[in-house]
Parts: C-alpha cells; structure tokens; sequence
C-alpha cells in the first residue's frame, strides 16, 4: 500500500480491496492504471518502484472504492432511532409509550409472519432495540423538563430570582413589539414564594430594553417571570426583567479563552470590508450576527446559506489543516488521532457547544471517517452510527432542520459523489470532476429537504457552490489563523486578515452575483404533492444521474438548458396582463405593489423576510422603485425591506409616526393631506390625522398609528390599510364618511378584530388578505371574510401560498391567482 510518509493525504483516501480479481477485471484495472515515472502501477493500486503511487493507480483505488457496493444495512435502525426521539419529543409521555410498545408488537408480529423478517433477525432486533432505546431515553430527558419545580412555578406563571448559568452568547434579536435578547441558560437555583431550592433546569431567557454582555459559561443573576415552555427542550420560559453579573462567576478558563479567540478572528478583519468582516466570524464558528440582510438572503438564494451556520465542513477544513502540518513535523498516527481529537474538542468550545455544533462536530468526523475507512463502502454505515450516537445523546436534535440537511447531505457526498465523479472522469480532468460531484452530490441530496422548508430551489446553488468552493477552505483556515496569530501580536493578526479578505470576498460576489441573476430561485410551493414530487426526482436522478454523467454532450446540453432556465426563466401567464395591483405572498406579513410603470412599482410595507418580497419583485420584473411605504414599524410588515432595496433603486421612504430606525437611509413623514403622483400612481395619505409624536413598534397603538393611503392607478381607487384597529377604523369613518373605493387592503390580515360599519361601507368590490399559511393568529377571520362577502366584495387571499393580483381588462376590474 501506498506510504504515508510519502502522501500526506493517503490516510484520507478510500481503502482499496485487496479481494480477487477475475483476469478480465485484472485486465481492465491495468489498462485504467497508468506508469508511473519511476515504475509500472501494479494493478491494485500498490506503490511504484520510487516509492510514489502513480496518478493511474490512485484513481484505480478511487474508481473500484466507489463501485463497491454501499453498506446500507444500518440505514433501518438509523431512522428507527430517529423516529423515536421525535416521538418522546414530541408526544407527550404516555402517548409516546403506547405508540412503542404497539410499533414493536407489530415489528414482532412481522417478524414471525414476514418471512425476509425473519432471514434478517439481528437487524430486525436493533431496529426495535434502537427504537425502544431512543423513545425511553427521549422520554425520560422530555418528561424532566415538562415536570419539576420549575415548571410547576412556570404553569403558575411565577417570579423567581434565580442563578442561572449561560449556555449559549446574547443575542438581539428584531420582534414584532421591539427588539430582545435572547440566550439560553441552565437554572442552578431558583427562589420563589419565600424559598430557596436547588435545580438544574434548562430555560429560554428573553430580555427587553437590557443588552448584558454576558459569554457562555458565565454565571448570573436572573429575575423574572416563568412561563410554560413551547417545546420539551425547555423547562421554561423566563421573561427577565433583570439579568446581572454574578460576584465572582466569570465563565472557565476553557470559556473565556474560547470568546477570546473568537474576538481576535473579528479584530483581524475589521479593518475590511462590512461584507468581509461579517463573513469571516461565520465561516470560521458561525457567529453571523453582524451579517447584513442582503448578504444573508443572497447566500439564501444562491445556495450558499450553509456557509453562514456551522458546519461539519468548518471542521473537516479546520482539522485537516492542523494535520497537515502536524506530518512534516513527525507527528505519528497516534498522536495525530490526539490532535484531532483536541481539535475537534476546541473547535466545540470555539463555535459553542449548541445542538448544531455538535451536529457539525459528528458529521464532521463522519466525512472522514468514512473516506478512510472504505468510502461508499462504510461511509453509509458511519453516518447511520452517527445519526444514532446524536439522537441517543440530544434527542432534540431529530427534529432540526439543520440535522435533516446535515445528515442528507453528507449521505449524498459520501454515496452519490464518488460515483458521479468517477463518470465525469471519464472525459474531463479528475480534479475537475471532483469540484463538480461534491456541490452536486450535496445539492440534490438536500432538494426535497429545501422544497419542504422554504418552497423554494435555487437554480444556481450548483454554479454557486462550484466557483466558491477553492474559496471556502483558505478563507476558513486563514480567518482563524488571524485570531489566533491576533492574539499574539495583533498587527499580525490584521495582516492575516487582509490575505483572509481575498477568497472572502470572493465568496461574497459570488454569492451576491449568482443571486442578482433573474430565475435565481423557483418558487415551487411546500405542498405534499410539490415535496413527494421533488422526493421523486431525488431518487430518479440519484438511480440514474451517474449514466448521464458518462456521457459529455448529453450532460453539457442539460447544463445548457439549466442556465437557460435561471438567464431566461419560464412564467407563465406572470405578471398578468393589465395588473395594477400585487399583493405579495410574504408568508405572515403585509408587501403590496402598484404599478407605477414598465418595470417600476410603489412598494407598500415589505412584509418579514427579505427573500420573499424580492421575489415577488422579481417575477414581476420591477427594477425601481420611486416610493417605499412603510405603514408602521412591525418587523411583519418592515423586516424584508432589505429584498425590496436589493438590486434596485428606492428614490425615498415614507412612514408615519410609527417608523423604523434604517441605517444609511432617512424616512420622510407623511401625515393626512400629504398627496403625490409617481408614473400611473397617485397617491393620497389618509391618515395618521394630524401630527403625531412618535410611537415606538413595542407601543401597542402602533397598530393604529398606520399610514393609511388612498392610490389611484388607472383610474381605480385602491384603499392601503396596514394594521389600523377598530378605534382608528371608526376615526377613518368619521373623517372621510363619504369615501369609497373598488379595492380594499382588508386591515390587519384579515383578523376578527374589524368595525363591521365602516368595513361594509366603503363599496369594495375586491378585497385582499395577506397572511400566513396555518398561521396560529386565526387570520383572515371567518367573520370578516363573511362581512366583506355578505357586502359583494370578492376575497383574495395570499395564505394558501401564493401571490394574487388586481388587474384592469377592457376597462373591467378582475382578480388572479398565481
């Protein structure tokens, strides 16, 4: 076999078989394998006569590693292991018990009756043991949690004062009603009702109007109100209305020197670009924090999201760099094992050792593991083990979307990839073949997974991950060599830094170019049909990709009509002709659109996330926008505002007392009277009525403190409520008793919270409702959209998952659904 004195990267490569070979295969294996300079490759991959493994021999060992067949037999157990932490999860105590014991009655009555079963009694044993074991011990971690002290005092709605310990760092976060802080933490000691009791509980902590500056592993003092958890993760909820240092409760050495590398990687960039520095932390220990919203939801579109959480890859680049260094220095199997290990230890405290970490740290090492011992082969198998080892341990985990991503992902690099790359070889460069299997193999893996989650495919996260690729692994590596070299010296530090910004920055234009291209992304919906449909072509594709693959024309013609697709992408029958009004399908949230003209819109409100208002900006090809409204400063209807300055240029904002703080951008007021014309848009501000001092989002006549706006576009009155309350709705009343429209923005999304008088009144013969699909706000009402139809006005509704327009056709007014 290949010496690994002489190949520092032999010990990563798939172990090659040393079973018979028929002379046929012998044959071909010959033809495969090249000579070497020094001497001829022997036909199973050994060593030339100079001691060097000949390019051929290599991908001999490669080729035959990837046709062996994958071990999947642990793939059962797996998932039975899987399910059962999401049951005890899940389920409440009792209801989980019952389903077990009826799933292994039936596995036993498989068994004696199924006779394949029964040819496979071990297997079929560890599915049920696994099964059992996951539901027991999940069960028995959930139940602590769901009782206790400390949800006792939280079902009775308690105060307590409490010593608590951080697990994870603050961070604030943007609500509906202001901005909080929000961290997790184990309870050590809770006072309540006049006594002192220890615990050991973990709670979710929100904090308002106050930012500590506390690190994980630091002790504090904690006051606050308990509340019932929403998941069994938590024992509560405690909604602080102090949160102190604790005398003599810094976090451990291990912690503090942790946050101190952490800030040394942000100081060796900050000198750089906002782009730059804000991606660098999240690429080496997924701090993403300081990433704009543009950034993040191009990443998102482009397929390049995974680089801003951590990841197994974060690690594998990490370790890998630490082990080649530590060859050359003479560092035997052994103690390389060590450095691993104690790299991957230090990589847990560096990035904080939360679900996710940990999730990456396990697959991680499972990429490794399961390229050095046999690929395709068993790297099936350390996967399943994997995925067993983390649900036993952290049964929360079975239902995290990062964990389903990480898992299918790393299956399909670990089965898919080698098989595909093995085919491209056949007519392009290896190398080539490989920096195109990998993304690939990645991508298709996780489709079904995405279209579940978000409704969308990106179409060019393949193009995107490919030219990014060379990038990821120097940026990483570099980014915390910075922060550590930082530490010692910290112009040193800043040096390395400025290396760090060349392959970030180029992660940061790809990713920001991919997602400016129109087609980007699809919007394809999350219903079951769409999910079983794309869960179908994943298995179509995985069955059959590697025969296309083998052959160049056919494969380049299908890339070929993929970038047609994203540069030319197919809409039918979108926009409508004649439309006049969009209203955004933005989940729960308000983003309309007036057409102002070719390719240009007033944009009222941008609903809560960037991504989708861009979207629909998109597909209705708008590339300016003259006037931003914003009707008030709910993160539901000002969050996206990101999307809608994305790629396109906004002349002015308008709010009304209730507006947005917006970095590098002024707000005008607009109060009632305040009239303007924008392209085939004219626009008049019916309300706030007067002047109005400001009203803060966490305000709760914020609601009724919304720019309310009457548009004229072709000749048809449209009335734009935002989230006004019946007392604003009757004060409209009172001043414009006489007004009438054809189009109503219905108040509020739709809620039951609505004066029947005025809403009936204005002669709306078309109404539209933007909410959520299932949303838990109960919006639209049934009792409104009775109101508004018993009243001859036709509903359109955003909620099933779909944008809907207003349109003026032969001087008629008409609605369509996307």
């Amino acid at each position: 076999m290949t010496s690994s004195r002489s190949d520092p990267l032999a010990r990563l490569r798939p172990a090659v078989s040393r079973t018979a070979a028929s002379p046929e295969t012998r044959r071909q294996r010959t033809h495969d394998g090249q000579q070497s300079d020094g001497g001829r490759q022997s036909d199973d991959g050994r060593q030339s006569d100079d001691g060097r493994q000949s390019d051929g021999g290599r991908q001999t060992a490669d080729r035959r590693s990837s046709e062996r067949p994958a071990d999947l037999r642990m793939i059962g157990p797996a998932v039975a292991a899987w399910t059962g932490a999401v049951v005890a999860t899940r389920w409440q105590t009792s209801a989980a018990l019952l389903l077990t014991a009826g799933l292994v009655v039936a596995g036993i009555i498989g068994h004696r009756v199924v006779p394949p079963l029964r040819r496979r009694t071990p297997w079929t044993v560890l599915v049920l043991v696994l099964l059992v074991a996951a539901v027991v011990l999940g069960t028995v971690r959930a139940s602590s949690h769901r009782h206790g002290l400390v949800a006792d005092l939280a079902a009775d709605g308690a105060t307590v004062h409490a010593r608590a310990v951080l697990t994870s760092d603050p961070r604030e976060i943007d609500g509906t009603f202001g901005s909080a802080t929000v961290f997790t933490a184990t309870l050590r000691s809770v006072e309540a009702r006049g006594a002192l009791a220890t615990v050991r509980a973990p709670v979710l902590v929100w904090l308002r109007g106050e930012h500590p500056a506390g690190a994980v592993g630091e002790t504090v003092d904690i006051v606050g109100r308990l509340s019932p958890s929403e998941d069994s993760a938590h024992a509560a909820t405690v909604s602080a209305s102090s949160v102190r240092a604790r005398d003599g409760g810094d976090p451990a050495w291990w912690w503090d020197g942790a946050s101190h590398v952490r800030a040394a990687v942000s100081a060796s960039v900050a000198e750089r670009s906002a782009d730059v520095a804000a991606l660098v932390p999240a690429l080496v220990h997924g701090d993403d924090h300081d990433l704009s919203d543009e950034l993040t939801e191009a990443f998102r579109t482009s397929g390049l999201t995974h680089l801003l959480a951590v990841s197994g890859t974060n690690l594998t680049l990490l370790v890998g760099a630490l082990l080649a260094l530590a060859r050359p220095l003479g560092a035997g199997p052994r103690a390389r094992v060590a450095l691993a290990v104690l790299a991957t230890a230090g990589f847990v405290l560096l990035a904080r050792p939360e679900p996710s970490v940990v999730r990456a740290a396990v697959m991680g090492l499972v990429g490794v593991a399961g390229l050095s011992t046999g690929g395709r082969a068993r790297g099936a198998r350390c996967l399943a083990w994997a995925v067993v080892a983390v649900v036993l341990v952290d049964p929360w985990l079975a239902t995290s979307a990062g964990f389903l991503l990480s898992t299918v992902a790393t299956g399909g690099i670990l089965l898919l990839a080698p098989v595909w790359r093995d085919a491209l070889a056949r007519w392009m460069p290896r190398w080539a073949a490989e920096a195109v299997a990998v993304p690939a193999a990645a991508q298709l893996a996780c489709t079904a997974p995405v279209v579940a989650l978000s409704g969308e495919v990106s179409l060019v996260a393949v193009v995107a991950n490919l030219l990014v690729a060379p990038a990821v692994g120097p940026a990483t590596v570099l980014g915390l060599a910075g922060g550590l070299l930082g530490l010692a010296w910290p112009p040193l530090g800043s040096v390395t830094g400025l290396a760090t910004s060349v392959p970030a920055g180029w992660i940061v234009l790809v990713g920001r170019r991919a997602a400016d291209l129109p087609g980007a992304a699809a919007t394809v919906g999350d219903s079951t049909a769409v999910v079983a449909a794309a869960v179908v072509v994943t298995v179509v594709v995985a069955v059959t990709g590697h025969r296309l693959l083998r052959r160049p024309v056919a494969t380049c013609v299908l890339a070929g009509a993929a970038v047609v697709l994203v540069v030319a992408p197919l809409s039918p029958g979108w926009p409508p002709t004649g439309w006049v009004m969009v209203a955004c399908d933005v989940g729960q949230g308000d983003a309309t659109v007036l057409r102002a003209g070719p390719g240009a819109a007033v944009v009222v409100d941008a609903g809560p996330n960037p991504g989708a208002v861009d979207r629909c900006l998109r597909d209705l090809g708008i590339r300016a926008v003259p006037v931003l409204v914003l009707t008030h400063a709910h993160a539901d209807h000002v969050d996206g505002i990101g999307g809608v300055v994305r790629g396109r240029e906004v002349s002015w904002i308008g709010a009304g007392p209730s507006r947005p703080a917006l970095t590098g951008r002024s707000v005008r007021g607009l109060t009632a009277g305040d009239r303007w014309e924008v392209g085939d848009v004219t626009l008049t501000v019916l309300a706030p009525l007067g002047p109005a001092p400001a009203v803060p989002p966490s305000d709760e006549s914020a609601n009724d403190a919304s720019v309310v706006l009457l548009a004229e576009v072709r000749g048809r009155r449209i009335l734009l409520t935002g989230d006004v309350e019946p007392p604003a709705q009757r004060a409209l009343h009172a001043a414009y008793p006489s007004l009438r429209v054809d189009v109503l923005k219905v108040p509020h999304h739709g809620s039951a919270h609505q004066d029947a008088a005025w809403l009936t009144g204005l002669g709306a013969r078309w109404a539209t409702v933007s909410a959520g699909a299932d949303n838990t706000y109960g919006h639209p009402a049934a009792r409104t959209l009775e109101l508004l139809e018993a009243a001859g006005a036709t509903v359109l509704r955003t909620d099933p998952g779909r944008d809907v327009a207003v349109v003026v056709r032969d001087g008629r007014l008409g609605g369509v659904v996307r």
